[in-house]
């Protein structure tokens, strides 16, 4: 497993419709479980595959609830449902935050790791990460989003 390198803001990959994964064989794996871990190495919520240079549909969440990381290759969400106004910032976007309106629930049909269709019901902080994530493979980013006049930087704390 490696950390990869995330791609910011201003890097034209970010801006690019990724593409739909054919078969899962074990370089996706490997994708997945460095996805997980450079997540988790810069405390992120979610990590698509364009935010680490690679045009495929893949996303990761972790909500650090004690469960298992999502692990889903070509999502699509299916259905969305209400609105629920959100502050949202991203690993591509250092220290920026923005507020916009995501859907308040969303079902999203998706293959595991596995191969295996899935399909998961997702409200508040889950259907959140799930909408911004899958925006990512369509090459959209959130401050494409946001609600304007919301966009606030915030100096990093000094590590000691």
């Amino acid at each position: 497993m490696a950390i990869r390198t995330i791609r910011e803001e201003g890097d034209e990959i970010l801006r690019k419709k990724s593409r739909e994964v054919e078969q899962i064989d074990d370089r996706i794996k490997e994708l997945i479980e460095d996805m997980i871990e450079t997540m988790h190495k810069y405390n992120g919520v979610g990590l698509a595959a364009v935010q680490v240079g690679i045009l495929k549909r893949i996303i990761v969440i972790d909500l650090y609830d004690g469960k298992e990381p999502l692990r889903l290759i070509n999502p699509v969400i299916v259905k969305a449902k209400g609105e629920q106004e959100v502050e949202e910032g991203c690993l591509s976007f250092p220290n920026k935050y923005a507020k916009l309106i995501r859907p308040a629930e969303v079902t999203v049909e998706a293959l595991d790791i596995n191969g295996k269709k899935v399909k998961i019901h997702a409200k508040e902080l889950l259907a959140q990460a799930l909408a911004h994530e899958i925006d990512h493979l369509n090459g959209i980013v959130f401050t494409d989003l946001m609600i304007p006049g919301t966009l606030e930087y915030v100096e990093p704390s000094e590590e000691k």
